[in-house]
């Protein structure tokens, strides 16, 4: 069942863990087919050297389990992406990762704001990448956390936790944002620490807006 979706699955989960996104089993990843709204979902624990594609569990929206050929259970964080899927009918494809600049600004609750254009194609539509509440891992808390961002967003920070992104498209799509959120949040922390903890001179929304008028919608203050 779903036999090429699951090879995706696998294919992208290792290259997110050679990219260096996730590491040590963490982060977890899914596929939505359009045809049948059935969800490939990376297995909880798994090692995703050896992780096969008969390994990755289907799902329905209702969180049961169609298929699992090899007995293995969905990822704990299941319901967190259920939710992204129940939210944002048009996605395709969501990617859980801990990459560790990402997670310093998800441990402090802070926002990441607009300091390189290439912001706009994350599909932050008010201009930075927002953090969802604080949900305990696995919980119905964090599952709820991600519906208001992905009003706003494709990508976001889970408070204490990493980062999640969503694509329309595919599973790849989704994984190079999780990639350019790393990037971002890298050259964010280094230029606070060159600053002496001062924000730079930030892009705004209506000068993203003009640069890529079908990525940046809307104009919003960035909560602190």
């Amino acid at each position: 069942m779903l036999e090429a979706l699951k090879n995706q699955v696998v294919l992208y989960a290792r290259e997110a863990e050679g990219m260096g996104l996730c590491r040590h089993r963490s982060g977890n990843f899914s596929a939505r087919d359009q045809a049948s709204g059935l969800i490939c979902m990376t297995p909880t624990g798994a090692d995703r050297k050896t992780m096969q594609p008969e390994d990755v569990v289907v799902m329905n929206g209702q969180a049961e389990i169609v298929e699992a050929l090899t007995g293995c259970r969905p990822t704990s964080e299941a319901l967190m992406h259920l939710a992204a899927y129940e939210a944002r009918p048009d996605v395709k494809a969501v990617v859980h990762t801990h990459s560790k600049y990402a997670l310093t600004f998800a441990v402090l609750r802070k926002s990441i704001p607009a300091i390189v254009s290439e912001i706009a194609h994350l599909g932050c539509r008010q201009g930075y990448i927002p953090v969802a509440a604080y949900g305990r891992q696995g919980s119905q808390a964090l599952a709820d956390s991600v519906r208001e961002p992905l009003a706003i967003s494709d990508v976001m920070l889970l408070a204490g936790h990493g980062v999640l992104t969503v694509d329309a498209g595919s599973l790849d799509g989704a994984l190079l944002k999780a990639a350019y959120v790393e990037e971002i949040a890298e050259i964010y922390y280094h230029t606070l620490l060159l600053s002496g903890g001062k924000d730079p001179v930030l892009l705004s929304a209506e000068d993203l807006r003009l640069q890529y008028p079908a990525a940046v919608t809307e104009k919003s203050e960035m909560p602190v």
